[in-house]
């Protein structure tokens, strides 16, 4: 089933509802927008979106609002923090990435003026080169997270079918 089929019926204060209707397939241009997408993907490796979509806010909250110098500069101690804080995923791995990936999303805005401007650069490529990209440049990302996040912010297409309602609002 997709995921347009999934969502059609469901009320619209559900959290895969507004997901589905208001952000999914949407182009994004914020720095920390892009981010927080980029964040959710990786956190949501061998998990469900639905835990994402139910623990969205406090990631938010746990990761300064997605303020990408800030968490460039996470120490231990904020490692720590995060890996006690059970409101979001508390995986070591997943949190050192998010550091490591704010370090290199930091340089590419210095780099390219915002994280959107090097995306638009490689713009548009075959999901394979995107993957390879992705994975010379960030951590903990795959061919899943990679067509997610890709997806999911509008620079690859198939997010909605041809018969979703959002299908031709979108294109």
């Amino acid at each position: 089933m997709s995921y347009c089929s999934f969502c059609r019926d469901l009320p619209k204060d559900n959290l895969h509802k507004i997901y589905h209707d208001f952000h999914y397939g949407v182009r994004i241009s914020s720095n920390e927008a892009l981010f927080e997408r980029l964040v959710l993907e990786i956190n949501q490796a061998g998990l469900s979106w639905d835990l994402m979509l139910k623990k969205q806010n406090n990631f938010k909250v746990a990761f300064d609002n997605y303020n990408i110098k800030k968490i460039a500069k996470y120490t231990e101690n904020d490692i720590n923090r995060l890996c006690a804080d059970a409101g979001i995923i508390r995986n070591r791995l997943k949190i050192n990435a998010v550091i490591h990936n704010a370090n290199v999303i930091s340089q590419l805005i210095e780099q390219h003026g915002t994280f959107e401007n090097w995306i638009q650069i490689h713009h548009p490529l075959q999901l394979i080169e995107w993957v390879k990209l992705f994975k010379r440049t960030f951590k903990f990302v795959g061919g899943e997270i990679v067509n997610e996040f890709l997806m999911s912010t509008a620079y690859l297409s198939g997010a909605h079918d041809v018969n979703c309602e959002k299908y031709s609002v979108i294109i």
